[in-house]
């Protein structure tokens, strides 16, 4: 399988939803950065399950246990290593799942590819779980990024047709990306907020399930971020968030409304603002022009499908039978995975900011 990233910076991701443990192998750290754990913590436990009523009811402490790379809270060049404990695992809730995929997971992809090797108990190795340890690999990033004077936040921007309002994308800060990730539900009208979980909370009764999208913002980039062709800001951004299972779109800036708009409304005048620096009026390109980093907010949004574990009776194929069959899931899980899903957005996007920096930087 694979489960690595980056040129300068490079993760490993390992572990099952059901195996003893999962975690990730960070290489390529700069020397010397402090890591605030507690603060890893913190932001790990934005993602954990179990914390509300539109969350699963598996509850994981998702401590990390670092076996390597830290002494005395700092990088010390050795590859970083966390491991994150599996505690509440209910592998017989899956059981019948050798015999049935389910619809609109991997599990049909993975037991042909795999040839029936594959560990099908939660979803395996493609099961939303392995995104504990690309918070964690995000959450050190994050800290090294800050230091430079780059904050990552998000928010969410709609729960089906229930939408947030935005922010706007030029004149946005530091401090109304801390504001909004503070919240337990991160949106930036509370309102909105309200009216999303009550969509959730419809959809759990009905034993159904809902997506959504998260809109992520990174400010104080520099420029010059970002490669040509297929190592540019975009591709690699993409690329880390199309990891997140349950992520079926990406765009930034305007996005696919680019497609709706003139050239002349699409491009985004540049001047000189009263310091001397290069912006520009509007940021239709999102941050990024020729897959290289402008210096504007980079905005970036990613799709999620709706969960597809529901209660609800679904049609599926025997696979010893060799017949169409009738499966109803068991089990612990999301009415909707986008709330949990925001830190692991913030996550991917500051592991693929920081391999460009130093990619940038570091020659």
């Amino acid at each position: 399988m694979s489960s690595n990233f980056g040129e300068r910076l490079k993760i490993s991701i390992f572990g099952q939803s059901h195996s003893d443990a999962i975690g990730v192998n960070i290489d390529g750290l700069p020397v010397g950065e402090y890591i605030d754990l507690e603060q890893v913590q913190a932001f790990l436990q934005r993602r954990a399950p179990g914390q509300n009523a539109y969350s699963t009811t598996r509850t994981e402490a998702d401590v990390p246990k670092v076996l390597s790379g830290l002494w005395q809270d700092r990088t010390c060049g050795a590859p970083l290593c966390a491991m994150i404990e599996n505690t509440d695992t209910r592998s017989k809730d899956y059981s019948n799942l050798r015999k049935m995929p389910r619809p609109g997971h991997a599990d049909y992809t993975a037991a042909v590819k795999y040839q029936g090797f594959q560990d099908y108990r939660g979803g395996g190795h493609f099961s939303g779980r392995l995104t504990a340890p690309l918070c964690f690999a995000g959450a050190v990033c994050m800290q090294i990024l800050e230091r430079k004077g780059i904050t990552i936040g998000a928010h969410i921007a709609a729960i089906k047709q229930c939408q947030d309002t935005s922010w706007d994308t030029v004149n946005i800060t530091a401090q109304m990306l801390q504001d909004v990730t503070k919240k337990t539900f991160p949106t930036i009208d509370d309102k909105a907020g309200e009216q999303m979980q009550a969509v959730i909370a419809q959809a759990k009764a009905e034993q159904n399930s809902v997506g959504g999208i998260i809109e992520a913002v990174a400010v104080g980039l520099p420029v010059g971020l970002g490669e040509p062709m297929f190592d540019g800001i975009e591709s690699k951004v993409a690329a880390l968030l199309y990891a997140i299972p349950a992520v079926k779109g990406v765009e930034f800036g305007a996005g696919f409304a680019a497609a709706t708009m003139m050239g002349s409304m699409h491009n985004d005048d540049f001047y000189y603002d009263a310091a001397g620096n290069i912006k520009t009026k509007t940021n239709h390109h999102g941050g990024s022009l020729g897959g290289i980093s402008s210096g504007m907010p980079l905005v970036v949004r990613a799709a999620f499908k709706p969960t597809p574990s529901i209660s609800q009776e679904q049609q599926t194929i025997g696979w010893e039978t060799k017949r169409n069959e009738t499966l109803r899931i068991v089990g612990r899980h999301d009415p909707c995975i986008v709330p949990r899903a925001v830190p692991c957005v913030e996550a991917a996007i500051a592991i693929a900011l920081l391999d460009l920096y130093l990619l940038q930087y570091r020659g």
